[in-house]
């Protein structure tokens, strides 16, 4: 019984160790960046469908919503590959200096309120015109 009590202590401490060396290591920018962006792109083709497409059925019955869903989502990509450029050309120095947290934070609610806001924006003005 001792011995296993020491044996997952051990294990326990191991894994201690290496959780704590983990949440001290910086974090890339270059990743952090990509990862919002494909997500955000996600969140903003999801809300195109449910939303921007349902207010457009509304006024058109034909393909046009579809066509629509098309371009909007093609839009936004040169906007969200803007975001992404700015970070991935960072060497391995500057993606890791913890001096660029206030930088990135400030891309990520910018790209967070174009992928969310602009479906909700694009969706009310639809709404109002049908």
């Amino acid at each position: 019984m001792n011995r296993a009590i020491e044996s997952r202590a051990r294990d326990h401490k191991v894994h201690d160790h290496s959780t704590h060396r983990h949440a001290t290591r910086a974090r890339d920018w270059r990743r952090a960046m990509s990862d919002n962006v494909a997500l955000a792109l996600i969140v903003y083709t999801g809300l195109q469908i449910f939303m921007t497409v349902n207010a457009l059925k509304q006024g058109f019955s034909s393909i046009m919503p579809y066509v629509a869903l098309v371009f909007l989502v093609g839009a936004i990509i040169p906007a969200c590959r803007w975001f992404e450029r700015r970070w991935i050309n960072l060497d391995d120095v500057e993606a890791h200096d913890p001096q660029l947290g206030y930088a990135y934070r400030r891309d990520q609610i910018a790209l967070w309120l174009l992928a969310i806001g602009l479906p909700v924006l694009m969706t009310a003005a639809f709404k109002m015109m049908f």
